[in-house]
C-alpha cells in the first residue's frame, strides 16, 4: 500500500493528492509509511521475498514436497539459494510436506499400536524355572530421573517399583 501512497502524493502525479488524504482514506497511520519512506527495502530483502515466492510457487503445485525438493523446483525457477535458506524460509512461512511430518513425541504422546504380536496371550504364569522371561520397560516420573525396572516372571512378583520388590533389583537409567 506504501508504494501506492508515494506514487499518489509524488509532484510528477496527473492528480497529486497529499500523504494525509491518501492515509487516511486507505485506513493507514502517516507515522509508518515516514518510517517506510525513510528505510527503503534492501537488496537483501528483496532477494529473500523472490526466493520466498520462488519456494510458495513450488509448495503450492506440490504440497507434498519437503524443503529439498522446493530447492531443486526455486533453483529451476532461477531462484538460487542454499539448503539451509530454504528451509529457513519454509520453517518461518510454515510450508512442511504433506505427508511425513513426525507426530508429537513426549509425555503427552498417545501410543501408537502394539509392534508386535501378543505371543502370551497375557498369561504370565511360567510352567518352569526358564520358560518364560518377560522384559517390561515402564518410566517412573521421580523428582530428578525416571527410574527403569524389569521384573522376572519366576520371581513371583508381577510389577513394582525398584527398592519396594524384596529380591528384585532395579536399575536406574541416567539420561542425557
Amino acid at each position: 500500500m506504501y508504494p501506492l501512497v508515494r506514487e499518489l502524493a509524488a509532484a510528477a502525479a496527473p492528480h497529486r493528492v497529499p500523504v494525509a488524504v491518501t492515509c487516511r482514506v486507505l485506513g493507514l497511520a502517516r507515522q509508518p509509511y515516514y518510517r517506510w519512506l525513510a528505510r527503503p527495502v534492501t537488496v537483501s530483502e528483496l532477494a529473500e521475498a523472490y526466493r520466498a515466492d520462488a519456494l510458495f510457487d513450488a509448495h503450492r503445485d506440490d504440497p507434498e514436497f519437503g524443503h529439498r525438493f522446493l530447492l531443486d523446483e526455486a533453483r529451476a525457477a532461477g531462484e538460487s539459494m542454499a539448503e539451509r535458506t530454504a528451509w529457513r524460509i519454509c520453517r518461518d512461512n510454515g510450508w512442511w510436506s504433506a505427508f511425513g511430518k513426525r507426530t508429537v513425541r513426549g509425555k503427552n504422546a498417545k501410543a501408537g499400536p502394539p509392534v508386535h504380536d501378543d505371543l502370551v496371550r497375557r498369561d504370565f504364569t511360567a510352567a518352569a524355572p526358564n520358560r518364560l522371561w518377560l522384559t517390561d520397560i515402564t518410566e517412573h516420573a521421580t523428582a530428578w530421573v525416571p527410574a527403569v525396572v524389569a521384573t522376572p516372571i519366576e520371581s513371583g512378583v508381577r510389577g513394582g517399583c525398584a527398592g519396594q520388590v524384596s529380591g528384585v533389583e532395579g536399575q536406574v537409567l541416567r539420561g542425557a
